[in-house]
């Protein structure tokens, strides 16, 4: 299986989300788009029974910061990422202009992908990518200069609006995410947490990240 970070940002680095509710929607298009037939209309699909779907990716980990969001993916179907980022992008574009009363592009450009290979920066990515919120009160964590570790976890754990919390096994946005292929890499809930620990608090380990910077 063949994995991708795949991120975006805002056009000029504009924030794409400015409250919960476009957290909400752009986590739940997801899911939505994440399928080879094309989405349904919003309002006819809440009267419709849950439909089968075939995902054009996996999501293996996300993270929505305020202009940009962190995508781990990999493809499930021919050319999957690139139908699915398009479906996204596209649908939570419209969504904001319309909510916003704006017109114009929304995002930076495509989206930026990078092929991650099985190599000793692999485990760290899903890391790197829940880590990102600590940018708001902790931007040291990239040189693994936490000095309250404690305080920053603490800080991820309200942070809904990425992967994390499923990873440490409270059910956030479990649909959206297919955690099988990294559960050999971050082990079991312990595990997880105390490796996320030790990387904001290691120099070494969380100058890896540095490596991974698109």
């Amino acid at each position: 299986m063949d994995f991708y970070h795949v991120i975006n940002r805002g056009v000029e680095k504009r924030d794409v989300f400015l409250e919960e509710g476009d957290f909400i929607r752009f986590i739940h298009d997801m899911y939505v788009f994440n399928d080879v037939r094309s989405a349904p209309n919003y309002i006819v699909k809440e009267r419709q029974h849950v439909r089968q779907r075939k995902m054009l990716v996996h999501v293996h980990a996300y993270c929505l910061m305020k202009n940009h969001y962190h995508l781990l993916l990999s493809p499930n179907t021919e050319n999957g990422i690139s139908a699915f980022m398009q479906k996204l992008n596209m649908g939570y574009s419209k969504y904001f202009n319309d909510k916003y009363e704006r017109s114009g592009v929304l995002w930076q450009g495509i989206f930026k992908k990078i092929h991650v290979t099985r190599d000793a920066h692999f485990m760290y990515i899903p890391y790197y990518i829940h880590l990102n919120p600590l940018d708001f009160i902790h931007p040291e964590w990239r040189a693994g200069a936490i000095k309250n570790p404690g305080q920053a976890l603490a800080f991820l754990r309200e942070y809904r609006w990425s992967s994390h919390l499923d990873y440490l096994g409270v059910k956030n946005f479990p649909s959206v995410i297919y955690p099988v292929q990294l559960a050999g890499v971050l082990g079991n809930r312990s595990q997880y947490e105390r490796e996320i620990r030790d990387v904001i608090s290691s120099p070494h380990l969380a100058n890896k990240s540095l490596d991974i910077e698109l």
